[in-house]
Parts: C-alpha cells; sequence; structure tokens
C-alpha cells in the first residue's frame, strides 16, 4: 500500500497525540507522521521529511493553534539538543502525558485494566536538578567547546548552560573548557584519533555541597595537568576531587579502565534521606537524590515493613534501595552483576552503619535461585531493573520463590507492563502503581509497581 504522502510535501495538519518519546502525532487517511515540536490538540503546517512503509516523519514549519499547555523556550541550539524533549509542555502537562504514558503501556501491554495508577509524584522545582553531566569536548575557531551531540549525529552543540543540569554542574564544566582552552590542550578528534581531552564529567553532592571534576583523555599524558588542577581550585571553591581517566581506545564508551585522583579524595560525598553514599568517578548514582528519595520512600511504604522481614534486593547496584529498606527489616540480601557496584554497596553499607545487609556478585536469577535452594525465602522482593526489564528467569524464580510482596521499581513503562503481565500470570495480583517524575523535562518516567500473592 502506498503512502498518502511525499517527501518534502507540505501539509497542514490536526496533531492528536503524544508517542512515547515525546513526538507528536498527526495522521494523514490514518497515514501517522511524528514531528517534534508540537503537541495534542494544535493545527499547524509541517514539511514531510521522510517516507516509511507504515510511517512518516515531518518537521514542523508554523503552528496555527496553540495548546492551553504550551510554553515559551529559549530559541538556543544548547536548549534544542539538551536532551528536554518536553521543554516545551507546561509542568501539568508533562505530569500527565507521563501518567497517561504508564497507563497505557498497563493496558495495551500488559492487559491490566484495573490497576489502580496515582497521579505522578512531580518536583516542586523541575529545573536545575541532575547532579551529574559528561558532555563531549570539540574545538571551534581555535577554543574548545563542549556540550551536547546534535541527533543523529556528533556535531557537538556548545552548551555554557543545560536548564535541568544543578548550576554547581553547569559552572564546573564550563571552567574546565575556558581553563583547558586557556592552556591550548588539544580537543580528541574521533575521526583523527588524535587530541587529549576527550570528556569533561562532573558530579556534586547537593546535600554536602562537594563537587567532583573528571577529566576524560585519550593520551596517558595529560599536558599542563598540574596547572589545571591549580586553576580549577581557585575557581571552584567546592571541588574535592579532581581525577583523570584514560580511555585510549576508538569507541562510543566514555571512560576507560585506567582512574587516577589527581587531587583530593576518591570520591564525595551526598545523601539520600538519612543514608549516605560514597560517590567515586565510576560510581552508579542517581542524578536526581531530591525525586529519588520520593521514589524510594514509596518503595518502602509498598514493602510495609515491620522489622520481621528478610528482604531480597535484585538489581541492587550501589545498595541505594537495600539500604533504605535495611533501616526497617530485618535482613535485607543485595545482587548486582557490577563487582565494582558491589564493592561501592558493602563499602555504603559500612559508611552508614548498617550490619543487617549483605551483598553478592553475580546475575539476580543465579544468586536470588541458589539462596532459595538454601532455605533464604524472601518476605519481600525488590526489583529495579534496567530499562530492558527483568529476565525471564528471575520472573519465574519469584514466581517459584512465592514472596508474599513484590516491589518493582521500573525506568521504563513498557518493560514494567511486560513482567507485570507475567508476574500476575504466576499468581500474583498488582495492587497499585506509582509514577514518580525522575527526569523533568525528558520523556523519561519511573514508577513504582505494589504487587501481592
Amino acid at each position: 500500500m502506498q503512502a498518502p504522502v511525499q517527501k518534502n510535501q507540505t501539509l497542514e495538519v490536526t496533531f492528536e497525540d503524544l508517542t512515547h518519546d515525546g513526538n507528536a502525532v498527526a495522521k494523514v487517511e490514518g497515514y501517522p507522521l511524528f514531528v517534534a515540536g508540537a503537541l495534542p490538540g494544535e493545527t499547524g503546517r509541517i514539511q514531510v521529511t521522510k517516507v516509511n512503509k507504515g510511517y512518516g516523519f515531518g518537521r514542523l514549519i508554523e503552528l496555527f493553534e496553540k495548546s492551553q499547555h504550551r510554553i515559551d523556550v529559549p530559541a538556543s541550539e544548547a536548549h534544542k539538543y539538551g536532551g528536554t524533549q518536553l521543554q516545551h509542555i507546561s509542568y501539568e502537562g508533562q505530569l500527565q502525558f507521563k501518567e497517561k504514558q504508564v497507563r497505557e503501556a498497563l493496558t495495551r501491554i500488559g492487559k491490566l485494566e484495573d490497576v489502580k495508577v496515582h497521579p505522578v509524584l512531580g518536583m516542586k522545582e523541575p529545573w536545575y536538578y541532575r547532579n551529574k553531566a559528561q558532555v563531549p569536548v570539540g574545538e571551534k575557531d581555535g577554543k574548545l567547546i563542549a556540550g551536547f551531540f546534535k541527533p543523529r549525529s556528533h556535531e557537538i552543540v556548545d552548551t555554557d548552560e543545560s536548564i535541568i543540569q544543578l548550576p554547581a554542574v553547569n559552572e564546573a564544566i564550563q571552567t574546565v573548557k575556558e581553563i583547558c582552552s586557556e592552556l591550548g590542550i588539544k580537543a580528541y578528534d574521533e575521526t583523527a584519533h588524535k587530541g587529549t581531552l576527550r570528556h569533561i564529567m562532573a558530579r556534586y553532592g547537593k546535600t554536602t555541597g562537594e563537587l567532583m571534576v573528571v577529566l576524560i583523555t585519550r593520551t596517558a599524558d595529560f599536558p599542563h595537568k598540574n596547572q589545571i588542577v591549580e586553576e580549577l581550585i581557585s575557581r571552584l571553591p567546592n571541588v574535592k576531587s579532581i581525577v583523570h581517566n584514560i580511555n585510549t581506545k576508538r569507541t562510543n564508551v566514555i571512560m576507560g579502565e585506567t582512574t587516577k585522583v589527581l587531587w583530593g579524595n576518591e570520591v564525595i560525598y551526598d545523601y539520600i534521606g538519612d543514608v549516605k553514599f560514597a560517590i567515586s568517578a565510576r560510581s552508579f548514582y542517581q542524578v536526581n537524590p531530591v525525586q529519588t528519595k520520593v521514589l524510594y520512600d514509596k518503595a518502602l511504604q509498598y514493602a510495609g515493613l515491620t522489622g520481621s522481614e528478610t528482604v531480597i534486593d535484585a538489581y541492587c547496584g550501589i545498595g541505594t534501595i537495600s539500604l533504605f529498606l535495611a533501616q526497617k527489616a530485618r535482613h535485607v540480601f543485595g545482587v548486582e552483576i557490577v563487582p565494582e557496584a558491589i564493592e561501592d554497596a558493602k563499602r555504603n553499607a559500612e559508611l552508614n552503619e548498617i550490619d543487617n545487609a549483605e551483598f553478592a556478585v553475580g546475575k539476580a536469577e543465579d544468586i536470588i535461585t541458589e539462596w532459595y535452594n538454601q532455605g533464604n525465602k524472601a518476605d519481600v522482593l525488590v526489583v529495579d531493573p534496567p530499562r530492558k526489564g527483568c529476565d525471564e528467569a528471575l520472573l519465574q524464580t519469584i514466581i517459584d520463590m512465592k514472596p508474599k510482596k513484590v516491589v518493582y521499581v521500573s525506568c521504563n513503562p513498557a518493560t514494567l507492563a511486560r513482567d507485570l503481565r507475567i508476574l500476575e500470570d504466576g499468581g500474583y495480583k498488582t495492587v497499585e502503581v506509582q509514577p514518580v517524575d525522575m527526569f523533568p523535562q525528558t520523556t523519561h518516567c519511573e514508577a513504582v509497581a505494589w504487587l501481592e500473592f
């Protein structure tokens, strides 16, 4: 069947919906066209940019009627390409979009019609919240630039400020760029595999005010590094750690295997609630700790711990949820496939003097099955998997183990819905789901589901 539109054709359309990645949907004779920057209910003129068999893409030229949820945003490229796909939508509109995203995934993918989905828990101040940034470095007109890649390219848009990064993080990135530019440090050229500075990373402990700067280079030899360190200490009073990471490979992976502390401490610290965390250059740590506490408080509420329960935390990472749960549980077992994360989890347990949590390295489905066979049956099982969701073998182990309660923390409504369907078919009942907005201005939405056997 031939598409009813042609490439470069100009059309007047009405936008009906938003996709999970924030593109507006307009239909021509039932044929969907995906257009960035428009909102449901708006009408406008578009140009068709790509035509596939079952769908196409378009570019917004002008709007005739605007949505009540549309807000004005800066016109700079830095704002356009900064990963903020929903910044042109009012925050109320963003929360409605994310709630709808969760609801539709549960009904369409999970076939879960009667699950209670609460309104999304949002932020009071949904800007300048990210405590970490890692940006690529390039050159333009003889000076260093650093910022975001344009979509589907490696062209860097120079960015002095991101509207979703904490001011201290923005300042650190800008300061490194200025110092290295002044000293004539060459940016990495990925085509020629030459140059020095590949990426700049900044991490900030919002509760402690501690700053870490990570310089990621192609070469082990880093020109002017002592002078760079002196300038950073002088210009960034909050800096507690300056780290050099070496990545010699032709790769899109940001960090290499060798990490050296140039000055200060190996870690900085931050708190989520009352739990203190040590954060190294390579640690996984939630980028929005304010909303992380909201998310974990909800997980803790759903777990309903009284102090007598054994809890298993699958995909435990550096122990963030495990240590929250350990404050209310009899004992917590955490499992994670990344060895460095488990070392961080053990260190964080010791840091908080928590002695009722233990951690193991391995695949969750293997380790939990082993624990089950040894008689370590969980009263509550918590999962916080990556975007691809839980491994099928783990879901089957949960069904076999039959913990009375499962708390599922998800960063992808689609895989959450898929996995809830499997658990429901195995005898569980999804009681309710609470979405949490961890990433305002973006299309991502986290959620916590409470299941009982």
